[in-house]
């Protein structure tokens, strides 16, 4: 996997990339995002990586195997989630090396800046008390349209200590060992539910202040950006499901903000104005009841842009962040219903997928 006169970011310790740490890559018709996902990785490390592929049809077998990458096909008899593919190559990962000390999952979209995996290996041996590592993810385009921009402000946080890290993020193998790994069920949120059960178990998961990947998120359609907010809703009702009612209460708080705005609320709108149609003499009243709920969504909007301003974004990106924000909560809502409905007809989860092949 050496490309020939690179030089690579060493770790400052006496770890050796080749032999103490992996890498593990999912995909799905990522075209040229693999394309570069896969040349940062294989251009500042001679780790061992494994591709694994969900069902693509497009070109991303054939490039993974043109650089000496391991491919691993999902079965398709079974349905795909992102859990099932970083499971599968970690699998993959530890029957090949059994040895490795550390794991880097990264999603098909990013692409992996030079010094990130030196730099993770580094801090991690610096801080033993820390299980999973991650940094800062970038809009490759947040310009291009008003959907990026508003996920390029999403990727913002704090650092230090965290409660949970997305999908691209760097663990001790050996305690992702312990932990079972990523619920295979789930088709969203599954990163957030690990963390908890790995901060349950004591692990402490962190965010240093580097950048690690530019992602690719590539929406430049209303439908889009509704579908991954609809997905994001999906995640809070069964985090809820599964975790709820723990000490930790898990996604409670989202989901009762999500069901909220993005359901009753519209509900008893739409129940007052009718019912002013029928009974005209209370028509005076609705109207009142009617402002009072638009009022109300006020709170969401603020709440979004006051956090916005103190992390120091413009006033426009704010203003837009926020509108977002508050639009979000219908979508979420139908998710959260969608996982309730599918909870009750006993059928299985099924991946809600907004992006388009490039």
């Amino acid at each position: 996997m050496a490309i020939k006169g690179q030089e690579r970011n060493l770790p400052k310790s006496d770890v050796n990339l080749s032999n103490d740490v992996g890498i593990v890559v999912i995909g799905r018709n990522e075209g040229e995002r693999l394309e570069l996902c896969l040349n940062s990785l294989v251009k500042q490390t001679d780790s061992l990586i494994i591709y694994v592929d969900s069902g693509s049809t497009d070109n991303s077998v054939n490039f993974a195997k043109s650089l000496g990458v391991y491919v691993e096909d999902l079965d398709t008899s079974i349905p795909f989630t992102m859990a099932r593919g970083r499971n599968t190559g970690f699998q993959r990962l530890m029957s090949l090396k059994p040895e490795l000390r550390y794991v880097q999952f990264i999603d098909g979209d990013c692409e992996v800046e030079p010094s990130w995996i030196a730099n993770a290996v580094d801090f991690l041996q610096d801080r033993q008390d820390v299980s999973v590592v991650c940094g800062f993810r970038r809009e490759r385009f947040p310009e291009n349209s008003i959907y990026n921009t508003v996920i390029n402000l999403e990727w913002q946080g704090c650092v230090g200590e965290i409660s949970s890290c997305g999908g691209d993020a760097m663990y001790r193998t050996e305690i992702f060992q312990k932990s079972g790994g990523f619920n295979e069920t789930m088709i969203a949120g599954e990163e957030s539910e690990l963390c908890l059960r790995l901060r349950r178990d004591g692990g402490i998961i962190w965010r240093v202040d580097e950048k690690m990947v530019i992602h690719d998120v590539a929406l430049t359609k209303f439908f889009q950006w509704w579908t991954r907010a609809k997905r994001a809703g999906y995640a809070y009702a069964e985090g809820v499901a599964m975790h709820g009612s723990s000490q930790s209460r898990h996604f409670v708080r989202e989901l009762i903000s999500t069901m909220v705005y993005g359901l009753a609320l519209p509900v008893l709108l739409i129940a007052t104005v009718l019912l002013s149609a029928l009974i005209p003499t209370l028509s005076l009243y609705a109207g009142l009841v009617a402002l009072i709920i638009i009022v109300v969504y006020l709170k969401p909007f603020i709440g979004a842009f006051r956090l916005r301003i103190q992390l120091g974004n413009k006033m426009s990106h704010s203003l837009t962040y926020a509108f977002f924000c508050v639009i979000a909560k219908f979508s979420e809502a139908l998710g959260a219903l969608n996982y309730y409905i599918n909870r009750m007809l006993g059928r299985g989860n099924r991946l809600i997928e907004y992006k388009e092949p490039t």
